[in-house]
């Protein structure tokens, strides 16, 4: 099953995608990973208890509101913020095929104190299924996606490994 981290790395990086797909994850070197992490634990300690962490398979949602049937995704900047709304787009997907219908979600930038509503529509699970077939036919190929250079890629955790044999 395609995890909500390969749907974001999907619309951020192919390469990453597949490294990371392949079993090849550098994010526990990453300063910038253990600060969203610190971000996510840290932002919202006031939640209700009704607001929990759930995993689907290997899916892990943040914090999902069951009262109200909202996902919320914590988010440290919105610099990917269409990578990130797939991923929630994503998640409503996973809870609808597990037989939970009326969900939504929340995109939530609590450095930026801004928050999105996310909704699944007919043609965003059409959209979906053609991605989901992307990812697995991107993750089985043989060789690894060129290297493609963006202003995201200094701050990536796998940078060293893309560009290490570069001047």
């Amino acid at each position: 099953m395609t995890t909500g981290t390969q749907i974001n790395y999907y619309f951020t990086c192919h390469r990453k995608l597949w490294l990371f797909g392949n079993g090849i994850q550098m994010e526990h070197n990453s300063e910038l990973v253990a600060m969203g992490k610190l971000i996510h634990e840290t932002s919202y300690t006031d939640r209700p208890e009704r607001f929990q962490e759930v995993e689907i398979g290997p899916v892990k949602i943040d914090f999902y509101d069951r009262r109200d049937k909202v996902i919320h995704e914590v988010k440290k900047s919105d610099k990917l913020e269409e990578s990130h709304r797939w991923q929630v787009k994503y998640y409503i997907y996973i809870m609808e095929q597990a037989g939970i219908v009326g969900v939504t979600g929340l995109l939530e930038y609590p450095k930026l104190r801004h928050t999105e509503e996310v909704l699944l529509t007919d043609s965003d699970r059409e959209q979906l299924e053609i991605i989901v077939a992307d990812i697995t036919r991107i993750i089985a190929s043989e060789s690894c996606p060129p290297a493609v250079t963006m202003g995201i890629c200094k701050n990536c955790s796998y940078f060293d490994f893309c560009y290490a044999s570069e001047d």
